[in-house]
């Protein structure tokens, strides 16, 4: 016989619906370790026959450790907006967060594969796509190890919506603890969230867009009827102007325009006796 008890244990081992935890029960004659496979087994099936459905809500968590030195941003999505705000769906996102950040993963086919209890992440959030009946994926995974000095920081905007990952470097030791160090770094990712760059410099920006943006302004030149002779001549002081608004470390800081985030981090440089060097940042924006 199917108790009540029974089901209620197997609910809160697994989250999943009463009536799904009682049928679940009856399939595997009460045996709840049995029950428990049969739900990952079917969650697994329901879960890959909603992977074509957007999932495109969810939201963005970072992690940091202790002592500055590592951190880590993920981006779980789900189909609506509705789910994201969920206090359960924020609860599931916060552990996947603890979870990964706790564990060695680099990438995110590592990340998926990490160990939540006994199941992998991936397994964990198709079980979720079973319980609230949303497609769910762990989208995106990145992670940051400090390799000398300075620090790792983080940043969330809206809600989850926006999130920075940054690893500014120092020479000295004891840099990372000084006011000064960290209200900078802080001020970078509420640059990044605000001005989303597509790189921290002109190396990063790939042949592919250079020459996309030159074709464009190519065909805007020819549309005013510019001389042919002229058009390239103004297409490169376009592309400077391009670089300045899409490279973080030529961008003007949003919170003192005339003043670039190069020139910002080379004062505070000065300011705290050190040599600082932004080394690499990564935004993730929501369905982005």
């Amino acid at each position: 016989m199917i108790t009540a008890s029974l089901v209620n244990e197997l609910r809160k081992k697994t989250n999943v619906g009463m009536m799904e935890c009682k049928k679940a029960l009856t399939e595997t004659n009460g045996d709840i370790d049995a029950a428990v496979t049969y739900l990952r087994e079917r969650g697994m099936m329901k879960a890959a026959a909603k992977a074509d459905r957007e999932a495109s809500e969810g939201i963005i968590a970072a992690r940091l450790s202790a002592d500055g030195k590592t951190g880590i941003l993920i981006e779980v999505n789900c189909e609506t907006d509705f789910v994201s705000r969920n206090d359960n769906y924020v609860a599931f996102v916060g552990e996947i967060a603890d979870t990964l950040a706790a564990s060695s993963a680099k990438t995110l086919e590592e990340a998926l594969a990490v160990k939540l209890g006994d199941i992998s992440v991936e397994d964990f959030v198709k079980a979720k796509t079973l319980e609230l009946g949303e497609n769910m994926r762990l989208r995106k995974f990145e992670r940051f190890d400090l390799a000398d000095n300075g620090a790792i920081a983080q940043y969330i905007h809206m809600g989850g919506k926006v999130g920075v990952l940054l690893e500014v470097s120092a020479s000295n030791g004891d840099t990372a603890s000084k006011e000064e160090f960290r209200d900078l770094v802080k001020d970078i990712t509420l640059h990044i969230a605000a001005a989303a760059p597509k790189g921290l410099s002109r190396d990063e920006i790939t042949a592919d867009i250079i020459e996309a943006e030159k074709n464009i302004y190519r065909a805007q030149l020819a549309a005013e009827g510019k001389p042919e002779a002229m058009i390239e001549k103004i297409v490169e002081g376009k592309i400077g102007k391009f670089f300045s608004e899409a490279v973080l470390l030529e961008q003007a800081f949003v919170k003192d325009p005339d003043t670039s985030i190069k020139k910002l981090v080379e004062a505070k440089g000065k300011e705290v006796g050190d040599t600082l060097v932004v080394r690499r940042f990564v935004r993730f924006g929501l369905g982005e």
